[in-house]
């Protein structure tokens, strides 16, 4: 069993304390049994980071298709091949609210952290984040519908870190910040907004299921411990910046899959596109 005074005393093993700044990723099966579930994680968290950034994006509930007619370039996914296609997946849909329950893929804790502290959150129809601590306003107010993944800009700003407990770098969305910076993996993505409204979003990042071959690029800036059965590691995110865009500098494919048939070949084709732009 794992207490929430473990997880704190794990935390700051990592070197987190009151004036630290996070991005948290994490699985709560991860640790094995917490005592009080993932409340206790959120408490942990709360008390002993200063100010605590998270994923609560609604993909599953508010995310469609493109729409006929809408072909992008490199953009990895098809158009619906008729408009009664469209309007039949528009209407089981659900509108976007910033009272609506996070996407179950990123796990409990995330939502959680939004029943429980009722934290601030982004309006983003697809990939809204939410915030609690000092800087929590700052870091949310870098995000806009054409640049999604401004919160993590922003904590890079503020000296802040990845933390990822129990999670590969498959869920370190930081990554696809790298990317998108090196005009890679910007794809347009769809959203319900209203009764029978929707809303194209650009710059919504792509597959993340190749970023664990970052990992021994970051081996030298990644600190790491044990907390019951969770393997928790804190990476700054200016390291994990510098070094997607090194091995992506080096070669365009860094960090995606060779199938055909996957987004990672859409998001190599827009790098190599805008290689030849310049």
């Amino acid at each position: 069993m794992v207490s929430v005074e473990e997880i704190g005393d794990g935390l700051r093993r990592l070197g987190l304390g009151s004036s630290s700044k996070v991005i948290v990723h994490s699985s709560l099966k991860s640790f094995g049994y917490v005592d009080g579930g993932a409340e206790a994680v959120c408490d942990a968290l709360t008390e002993t980071c200063g100010t605590v950034l998270a994923p609560a994006g609604t993909w599953d509930l508010t995310g469609i298709g493109p729409p006929p007619g809408t072909p992008r370039p490199h953009n990895g996914y098809a158009p619906a091949p008729t408009w009664e296609a469209f309007d039949e997946e528009l209407d089981r849909a659900t509108a976007f609210s910033l009272e609506l329950p996070i996407d179950r893929e990123l796990g409990r804790i995330p939502e959680t952290l939004r029943l429980t502290r009722t934290p601030t959150r982004t309006a983003h129809p697809l990939f809204s984040y939410q915030a609690v601590g000092p800087a929590a306003d700052q870091l949310l107010a870098a995000q806009r519908s054409d640049w999604p993944l401004g919160p993590i800009e922003e904590l890079g700003r503020l000296d802040g870190d990845v933390l990822l407990l129990g999670v590969g770098h498959t869920a370190n969305t930081t990554i696809h910040l790298a990317e998108q910076l090196l005009g890679r993996s910007r794809f347009y993505r769809y959203a319900k907004t209203g009764e029978r409204v929707w809303s194209e979003l650009p710059n919504v990042p792509g597959a993340s299921h190749e970023f664990d071959a970052i990992e021994p690029a970051l081996r030298s800036a990644t600190r790491e411990t044990t907390i019951g059965a969770c393997r928790a590691r804190k990476i700054p995110v200016a390291d994990v910046l510098a070094a997607a865009r090194r091995l992506i500098l080096d070669d365009p494919t860094a960090l995606l899959c060779s199938s055909a048939d996957c987004r990672c070949a859409a998001a190599r084709d827009q790098r190599l596109a805008t290689l030849r732009g310049r």
